[in-house]
């Protein structure tokens, strides 16, 4: 599942936590998001649509049998599907652009609050209101190195250019040739959303690394940290949020951002990680220097951690829904023991 998908079932298990009946709805295909709801053990409605039209045609159809039902639209096709429908709050999860941009003003007419992720989005789009994300619940690893002689600096996302993965690639190039220890790539994830010219570029630029690469595919969080000494997330698009980077604090893994939307604001204000977005140069220098003081990061990686608790953790999530609510009585009547419904 993807970013937006994620925050949608913590908000809504966020909501039940509050006591509040909450319901799933979801397109039938993809499938992931009503099997995963499903196992949580919310109620779901599986809305039968294989494409985002009808996606938008099927919510529209239940959203006039339901006109009362309180409902959070996660994301600009619900929030578009669902104009001057009822009580409810359009959420953004990704700044919206040409077409998108006009449906994003449209679709928000009469909704009771527009949240968006980020102080960044938030510049971005005037009227919104910020919900910074947040992760599940993530155990803190203590961490130990690995035997001397060899390095794992590792990537977890979607294998495409707008997450930066060539820039990665050829700023790694750089690094295993100045390294005076083994240093090999460790990339989980494939090219969701992405296209063949994404494919073509990323390939032609790991061909350089041959031999010092590992490639694990979609693999849980949890697998991808523990086996990586420093991760990096070189994003060279506008990231609305940068939810990977706020797991690696949960993790307890040193990690390596671009300066690209809202990774730094994630980060936090001192974070010292921090590379020009698409400069591959500029990327080698910052995660020589990362691995160069892994030793001493012991104090970086307590005050991420402490910051994932205070801003990113469940707890902190379910914090700020519950004050979201409690200021829009009236508008957004989700009680105690109520019902909404999480599209």
């Amino acid at each position: 599942m993807g970013g937006g998908e994620v925050m949608l079932l913590n908000i809504a298990t966020a909501l039940r936590s509050m006591d509040i009946d909450v319901t799933v709805l979801a397109p039938t295909a993809p499938g992931e998001l009503l099997d995963e709801a499903r196992m949580r053990g919310f109620d779901v409605v599986p809305l039968k649509a294989s494409t985002r039209l009808g996606y938008m045609r099927a919510l529209a159809a239940w959203r006039l049998r339901n006109l009362t039902v309180p409902l959070w639209c996660n994301g600009l096709v619900p929030t578009a599907a669902t104009i001057g429908m009822g009580p409810r709050i359009a959420h953004l999860h990704i700044l919206p652009t040409g077409l998108n941009a006009v449906a994003a003003r449209i679709g928000r007419f009469g909704a009771a609050r527009v949240l968006v992720p980020s102080r960044f989005m938030a510049s971005r789009i005037p009227g919104t209101q910020v919900l910074e994300n947040w992760t599940e619940d993530i155990a803190f690893l203590d961490r130990e190195l690995r035997p001397e002689g060899l390095l794992r600096v590792g990537f977890l996302g979607r294998l495409t250019k707008d997450k930066g993965v060539h820039v990665l690639a050829r700023a790694m190039a750089e690094v295993i040739a100045r390294s005076e220890c083994e240093v090999r790539l460790v990339l989980a994830g494939e090219n969701r959303f992405g296209d063949s010219e994404d494919d073509r570029e990323i390939q032609a630029t790991l061909e350089p690394l041959t031999g010092a690469v590992d490639l694990l595919g979609w693999v849980r969080r949890e697998e991808f940290f523990d086996q990586v000494d420093l991760a990096v997330f070189p994003s060279v698009w506008e990231e609305p949020f940068g939810l990977v980077a706020a797991e690696a604090m949960a993790r307890g893994v040193p990690f390596v951002i671009s300066d690209a939307g809202a990774l730094p604001e994630v980060a936090g204000e001192h974070f010292p990680w921090i590379a020009q977005r698409g400069n591959s140069a500029d990327l080698a220098e910052i995660i020589r220097g990362a691995l160069a003081s892994l030793d001493a990061s012991g104090r970086t990686l307590e005050n991420s951690r402490a910051r994932w608790e205070t801003c990113y953790s469940p707890r902190a999530g379910s914090r700020r829904v519950a004050e979201l609510l409690g200021s829009m009585k009236g508008r957004f009547d989700v009680t105690t023991a109520g019902r909404g419904r999480n599209a």
